[in-house]
């Protein structure tokens, strides 16, 4: 899954840092990254020694004003690619996945700090002072193309869609890219006192938001979510968003309300969206999901009776079916949660 990053690690432990010349900034437009393409499936982002000469050369970075400059920018810390030192393969006994970057490996030593981590890459967040930024923050609605409406002044670069990580060869920055973009979205949303209606300050200790005014504390948002393969014998129950940029074969999911157990949400979610109930509820695996700021929590559950009958909620789902494992024609993407369990089960059922 995109989570997969082995022998490296995401620290995502706050630091009050500023960003160094080698540093890469994160700079979202709407549901878009400034980027660089510099091969298939390949996308380069801005050093900060790159991003600061653009904005100071060129007085912009997008089409908000014409008047930028490096103060009109906040650089926040958002997180490290870091590499533990006991993680190497021959100590482990496994293999490097081939989704990484086998040259981050380096048994120098000298390079490790005293808990035998190295630092491989830090990551920035290029934020726009005294500006609202306006739009919805619909990442699952993202796509891959070049957004021009977003003019960039960084020779080379472009705004693409975010939903590009999806087919990038570098993993570990393909998931660097859509947990920055979650924590973009909370910091874009996340100006203003919702008690009080003054501006709020980054802690310096934490990442939290504090208002100096009313001391309300306001922490990264992270929403509860279900994936759920529904079965049937040797049947999976398959479905296809309804206008979503994602349009292959998906499972039911959906949010965990307030109140609701997880397997209280896997019921309420399937009654609502496929009309049918389910027994045996067994919880798989979880996934941080990024582009919807969420954390995936996945269930496999069996059909409860003989009725099958699929009633559709059309606003959510375009297609509900039932599929023989035979007939499953998925590919892994070793992205996410969702085809991960549709081919354990494909697997399971033709192995057995």
């Amino acid at each position: 899954m995109i989570q997969d990053i082995y022998p490296l690690h995401l620290d995502n432990q706050y630091k009050n840092a500023s960003p160094k010349d080698d540093d890469t900034i994160f700079c979202f437009a709407g549901s878009t990254v400034l980027a660089k393409e510099i091969g298939e499936n390949e996308l380069y982002f801005p050093q900060y020694s790159e991003f600061k000469a653009g904005i100071v050369t060129n007085n912009a970075v997008d089409n908000v004003d014409n008047t930028e400059n490096t103060d009109k920018y906040s650089y926040i810390y958002l997180f490290s690619l870091v590499e533990k030192k006991d993680s190497y393969p021959q100590n482990r006994g496994v293999d490097i996945v081939d989704n990484v970057d086998k040259s981050s490996i380096d048994k120098d030593s000298s390079i490790y700090d005293s808990e035998n981590v190295r630092v491989v890459k830090r990551f920035f967040l290029a934020f726009k002072n005294n500006i609202v930024l306006k739009g919805d923050f619909f990442g699952e609605l993202a796509d891959t193309d070049v957004h021009k409406e977003y003019k960039s002044s960084l020779e080379g670069f472009d705004y693409y869609g975010v939903y590009n990580f999806r087919t990038q060869k570098d993993r570990a920055l393909a998931y660097a890219t859509i947990t920055a973009y979650h924590l973009y979205g909370w910091y874009r949303d996340n100006k203003f006192c919702g008690r009080c209606g003054k501006l709020l300050e980054r802690d310096v200790k934490e990442r939290m938001m504090k208002c100096p005014v009313c001391g309300n504390s306001i922490y990264p948002k992270i929403s509860p979510a279900v994936i759920v393969a529904i079965t049937n014998k040797d049947k999976i129950l398959l479905t296809k968003y309804a206008g979503r940029t994602y349009t292959n074969y998906a499972l039911v999911a959906g949010f965990t309300e307030i109140g609701e157990t997880m397997e209280d949400t896997v019921r309420r979610e399937v009654m609502e969206e496929v009309g049918i109930k389910v027994k045996n509820i067994r919880y798989y695996k979880s996934q941080p999901w990024g582009l919807s700021g969420s954390q995936l929590s996945g269930y496999f559950c069996e059909l409860d009776g003989d009725d099958d009958t699929i009633k559709l909620q059309e606003e959510e789902l375009s297609v509900g079916t039932w599929v023989a494992a035979k007939d499953i024609e998925v590919t892994p993407d070793n992205v996410s949660l969702t085809r991960e369990m549709i081919l354990k089960f494909r697997d399971d059922v033709l192995n057995n």
